[in-house]
């Protein structure tokens, strides 16, 4: 042959690869393979049997090194249609590399495979089906299945082998074919051949795959591969398969991913597999990864089966190792598999504070820890798998890291950040544990994420603000409001750069200018600003001082010559004067805000000009038609079905505190009785819980009236000058008699009643309060204990209007001679024709005439209400 070749002037592929070695620079290397390929197609078109093999080798490699060989297609189907094996084997694997699916060509091959699968030598055989594995298009495995159907049942166990391999092609191109190899895949599971068992499982993972309906066919064949587990647990099958002391880790990986696969929603199957799960798991060596791999997969099948909770928890503390590993990738694989099955209903990821002892909740500190890991995609599952554990137990603790992993994600992307703002403040409105605590969080998430700009997802976070402050408390708002103020104002360069935040503050200077302003309003001292804001934001004492309208004005001006003020925040902010043009009083600021309005009216931007002279023609209307078009804007009605469905949540430490102007000397001789009175709200029935405090979100947060505290620790008289202007009279209440059993009848039985008093019979309900559409009924119990006159209060709240009550707030004041104790109201909302509740207990020691003075504050649609009501009928 080599001096037919020579004769030929043939080089072998040897010679060609010397002479791509010896190329110096690219042109050279592709000179020879321009110059070798001239050679191949001149051979072809002359058909030179004789150089065909070496031709074809040749090609081979020059496709390996990336140039273009498809011109050798048809030499190669020539090949794989010799009788010769070793020219039958390069034909074949020029087919399939240089012939896909997609190739019409493919179709002259299937006479071929078909006659080769059916000689009588295995390695003929073996290689038409190998070749039929790799190359199948969905018409060749209609054509064909039944010939790989036939080798499925061979005596050789080789050829079964190569045959279940095609099977899983076919399978996978064509599903309807699955149902064809249901019966030669099972009797492949009882294989001793530990290659064709694993080959064999293979085939019915994909037959279960593409037919979910067939899984039924395999159930009773979960025995068989518990004990060939078991087997390979125990005694190991063969030497030769074992990898560090596993043995064959492979075959074990697909029996319990065909474990998994049967197991599901089958308690059954479940049951039988429990045992061998432990055992693999608890004896299966952890040190290596091929150890780690078994385990992975045991995890998996032990989550996704009706397995029992003890076995479970041995799949919990698994991957509670693996979080500890030092590998990042044994790490993310945990962080991965709990995540998925977080909020699985079947299993004990999600457990109550009963039975945390036993749930993932005990490695809460582990997945926590991972939220500070140097690696981003590592920080990034952690968060995902914190969002599924958090609970209403556990949510203040859980978001304050959640906060705190947002901060370090400065440098991730604005989708990145966007996304985690989002679902904060989602899960914060989702287990909220005070109202105060919801505006917050968002309000730390928007100083956070503030620069994470448009696009970013970040409007929608804005827009759940809005929805949450405005129907929100009045004190609340105040807070809130003053709070954006202070720390905008006094924030500097760094709080600039936060866009949202700056939308955020200049919304509410618009929207509750007047309310900011308001001296009445006694705010809230705040330790630890910097901690709970980040940054330079002033002393203390700002969040409890309110600013005064030119203050106000200075303000948003400040935001219009900013250079750091975008367009958008220009606009918000010509938005928020012109609404100040009707909340405010003072001249000077009034004037203030004409001018600014007038001074960016010929401004280059468009959407500045226009808003400007917009607001400029409205600044001239009458004052009628100015407060109807800037009146406040009203609740939205999906902000009132959220908070309704939100539900009762624990009181808000924002208590009232709006103190009247008027001066104690001023009152009538019949109020002055009355003016020795505690605001008593027992602070047992209104603190949060420790797990659910607010103030371990950002910090310790001291609530004091007035912004300081008494020295000698008392409380202050909040109402000290509460009742100044009140009437001379105290008129006495009305009462309602029903004539006809009432749904309210029935409330004294909510109040709350020590089983050692003795009950006097109630009182029919009185009606103390009707207005603007709101009824409030007192119904009192009186019993004696220890000669002291004990009452306890049923209050019902109803709604008797067209639109929805919200922020309702019932205070009340005693004398000091008496102890009150009030719970919270089972709802602050209360829409058209609905009621509410609350309860309170009266303690007269002295036995004294009970008199009672009631604050009454609520939203009745856009009117609201704030009544000082005197009541002495208990």
């Amino acid at each position: 042959m080599d001096k037919l070749l020579n004769k030929l002037v043939v080089t072998k592929l040897k010679d060609l690869i010397k002479a791509i070695r010896a190329c110096r620079t690219m042109a050279d290397e592709r000179a020879v393979i321009a110059k070798e390929s001239a050679f191949i197609r001149t051979a072809i078109r002359e058909e030179t049997v004789e150089t065909r093999y070496y031709n074809v080798q040749k090609l081979l490699y020059i496709h390996m090194l990336g140039y273009p060989a498809h011109f050798g297609q048809i030499e190669c189907i020539k090949l794989a249609a010799s009788h010769k094996l070793a020219e039958k084997r390069l034909g074949y694997l020029g087919v399939m590399m240089l012939l896909d699916e997609t190739q019409e060509t493919l179709t002259l091959v299937t006479n071929c495979l078909q006659n080769d699968m059916n000689s009588s030598n295995v390695f003929i055989a073996a290689l038409a089906l190998t070749t039929l594995g790799n190359i199948a298009s969905p018409e060749i495995s209609r054509d064909l299945c039944g010939d790989v159907e036939k080798m499925l049942g061979s005596t050789n166990s080789y050829v079964r082998k190569k045959a279940a391999l095609c099977a899983i092609r076919i399978v996978k191109k064509v599903p309807d074919l699955a149902e064809n190899f249901v019966e030669r895949s099972r009797s492949m599971l009882l294989e001793r051949a530990e290659s064709s068992l694993l080959t064999g499982i293979s085939l019915a993972i994909e037959v279960c795959k593409a037919a979910p309906e067939l899984v039924s066919e395999f159930k009773e064949q979960v025995p068989v591969l518990v004990k060939h587990l078991k087997n390979l647990v125990t005694t190991g099958f063969n030497a030769e398969f074992e990898v560090s002391g596993v043995p064959d880790p492979f075959l074990q990986a697909k029996i319990l991913s065909f474990l998994r696969i049967l197991g599901t929603h089958d308690p059954r199957a479940s049951e039988i597999m429990n045992d061998i799960l432990a055992q693999v798991a608890t004896t299966t060596d952890s040190s290596k990864n091929v150890g780690n791999s078994v385990l992975y997969e045991v995890v998996r099948t032990i989550m996704s089966i009706e397995a029992e909770q003890a076995v479970k928890v041995v799949a919990i503390n698994i991957l509670a190792k693996f979080l500890e590993s030092p590998d990042s990738n044994a790490r993310y694989i945990a962080l991965t598999t709990l995540a998925r099955h977080a909020t699985s209903s079947s299993s004990l990821l999600l457990s109550t504070a009963a039975d945390s002892t036993t749930s993932l909740h005990r490695h809460r500190a582990t997945i926590l820890a991972c939220l500070h890991d140097s690696d981003t995609t590592l920080r990034a599952k952690a968060a995902d798998l914190a969002f599924c554990i958090v609970t209403r137990d556990n949510a203040a603790a859980l978001i304050k890291d959640l906060l705190v992993h947002l901060e370090r994600e400065f440098g991730a992307g604005p989708e990145i950040r966007g996304a985690l703002a989002r679902r904060i403040v989602d899960c914060a409105a989702k287990y909220r544990i005070n109202p105060a605590w919801e505006v917050l969080v968002n309000l730390r998430v928007l100083q956070l994420a503030g620069d994470a700009g448009r696009g970013s997802g970040m409007d929608i976070v804005m827009f759940n603000f809005v929805k949450v402050i405005s129907v929100a408390s009045e004190d609340l708002q105040v807070v809130a409001a003053r709070r954006l103020f202070w720390s905008v104002k006094n924030g500097g360069d760094l709080i600039s750069e936060k866009e949202w935040y700056l939308i955020a503050a200049v919304w509410c200077s618009g929207e509750f200018g007047d309310l900011i302003v308001d001296s009445d309003f006694v705010g809230v001292q705040v330790e630890g600003v910097a901690q709970i804001v980040g940054g330079d934001v002033g002393e203390e004492i700002v969040f409890a001082t309110a600013p005064t309208e030119a203050d106000v004005v200075a303000f948003l001006e400040g935001l219009l010559k900013g250079h750091f003020s975008s367009v958008v925040v220009k606009a918000f902010t010509l938005m928020a004067l012109i609404k100040l043009s009707v909340r405010f009083a003072d001249a000077t600021a009034l004037q203030h805000i004409k001018s600014l309005i007038g001074k960016y009216q010929p401004n280059v931007e468009v959407d500045i000009q226009t808003r400007a002279v917009e607001f400029g023609a409205i600044l001239s209307l009458d004052s009628e038609a100015k407060y109807g078009l800037l009146e406040r804007m009203p609740v939205l009605d999906s902000s009132l079905k959220e908070e309704e469905a939100k539900g009762p949540s624990s009181d808000t430490p924002f208590e009232s505190a709006k103190i009247l102007a008027s001066a104690p000397s001023q009152v009538s001789s019949a109020v002055q009785d009355l003016l020795d009175l505690n605001f008593d709200i027992d602070t047992t029935s209104t603190i949060v819980p420790k797990t659910q405090n607010f103030t371990e979100l950002f910090g310790g947060i001291s609530l004091v009236a007035g912004g300081a505290s008494s020295e000698n620790g008392s409380k202050p008289d909040l109402l000290s000058d509460l009742f100044a202007a009140l009437p001379t009279s105290l008129p006495q209440a009305s009462q309602d008699v029903p004539t006809s059993l009432d749904a309210l009848a029935g409330l004294h039985h909510e109040a709350t009643i020590d089983p050692v008093k003795s009950p006097v019979a109630a009182k029919s309900r009185i009606l103390c309060f009707d207005k603007a559409s709101l009824q409030i009924y007192l119904v009192p119990t009186h019993s004696k204990k220890d000669g002291a006159e004990l009452i306890d209060v049923a209050v019902a709240f109803e709604n008797t209007g067209f639109a929805a009550v919200t922020n309702l707030s019932f205070q009340v004041a005693v004398p000091k001679s008496l102890r009150l104790k009030m719970n919270p109201p089972s709802s602050t909302f209360i829409p058209p024709s609905g009621t509410a509740t609350q309860s309170m207990a009266i303690e007269n020691p002295t036995n004294a005439a009970v008199k009672l003075r009631l604050k009454i504050g609520f939203l009745a649609g856009n009117e609201k209400v704030q009544e000082i009501v005197e009541f002495a009928d208990l």
